[in-house]
């Protein structure tokens, strides 16, 4: 049956060539960013300025003796970071886990024999066939079509499946599926060189910017700063212009600077990020970045075609 359906394609690559090609063009792989270690996901948790000012006010608080609020602080942003290292720490583990699902083989010639290897082994020229329920491993142009429909609403957004022959439409694109028929194919490109690819590429490019919460904490970080200043800057005035003990108008300064940060706010934040993540999780939504959840829960209004396909822009 392969044989016949292979027709004069039924050498395909040799081992040799196969392995030639491998090298020369790399393998068939997507990869564009690398995962973050655990390491780093926790130490951006320590990266926000009401964090960075809750820190200054531990050592503070210590240096002046007060031990007890310099534990609770210190106790708070702990925890703080520990609620935020914790959800992003398994979001990343799911997003992991979501890659490795997408390996899957790939029916080659090669030397006159069919093989099933892994796709990430598939190389430019190399004859594949495919049939229902196959998904493409990588583009390629049609040589020979029996029934072949695919569907390509991974790419399109369009939720019909594409009719595919030797003439009109016989392109080829990896991640799509077959949903009913036969084909040969000849594979042109692989990896990044794909379409999938490429979207890849332009996905990677995207500048990460903060949500409106982180904008909005950052504000009152700065705010917090300036008037913690204001305070010690006006009690040391004030002591010298009475003659006071310039050092204990300082330290009372800071002491008052330092009771007027909201310790608590962090954690607060957190875990009510934390909360919407959860239920979100329950509704099948996987969030990346705890402050995603609040920048969600701000859009209402979503505009998309009449597949459902999201568009950059179109909605805020």
């Amino acid at each position: 049956m392969v044989n016949k359906l292979l027709g004069s394609f039924e050498k395909g690559l040799s081992f040799q060539e196969a392995e030639r090609n491998i090298k020369q063009f790399g393998l068939n792989e997507i990869k564009i960013e690398k995962s973050k270690r655990a390491f780093s996901i926790f130490l951006d948790q320590f990266k926000d300025i009401l964090v960075v000012i809750l820190a200054l006010s531990t050592a503070v608080s210590f240096l002046l003796g007060e031990f007890l609020d310099a534990i609770v602080i210190f106790f708070l942003i702990i925890l703080n970071g520990l609620l935020g290292f914790i959800q992003e720490f398994r979001a990343e583990k799911a997003i992991e886990s979501l890659k490795n699902y997408v390996s899957y083989k790939a029916k080659v010639v090669r030397d006159g024999n069919l093989e099933e290897i892994e796709t990430r082994f598939v190389t430019i020229n190399n004859i594949v066939i495919v049939e229902e329920g196959d998904r493409i491993p990588a583009d390629g142009i049609l040589l020979r079509s029996f029934s072949l429909a695919v569907d390509e609403s991974i790419l399109t957004g369009e939720s019909l499946p594409v009719e595919k022959d030797e003439k009109n439409e016989n392109r080829l694109y990896m991640g799509t599926y077959v949903v009913k028929g036969k084909g040969i194919m000849k594979v042109t490109s692989i990896g990044l060189e794909t379409k999938m690819g490429k979207i890849a590429k332009t996905l990677a490019e995207i500048e990460e910017e903060k949500t409106p919460l982180q904008r909005r904490l950052n504000q009152l970080g700065k705010q917090l700063a300036l008037v913690c200043l204001s305070i010690c800057a006006v009690i040391v005035i004030l002591g010298i212009l009475r003659r006071q003990n310039i050092y204990d108008m300082f330290m009372i300064g800071i002491s008052l600077a330092v009771a007027a940060i909201p310790e608590g706010l962090p954690a607060v934040v957190t875990i009510t990020l934390a909360v919407g993540v959860q239920r979100m999780a329950k509704k099948n939504a996987l969030i990346r970045k705890l402050s995603a959840v609040e920048t969600l829960g701000c859009v209402n209004i979503i505009c998309s075609d009449k597949t459902g396909t999201l568009t950059d822009n179109l909605f805020v």
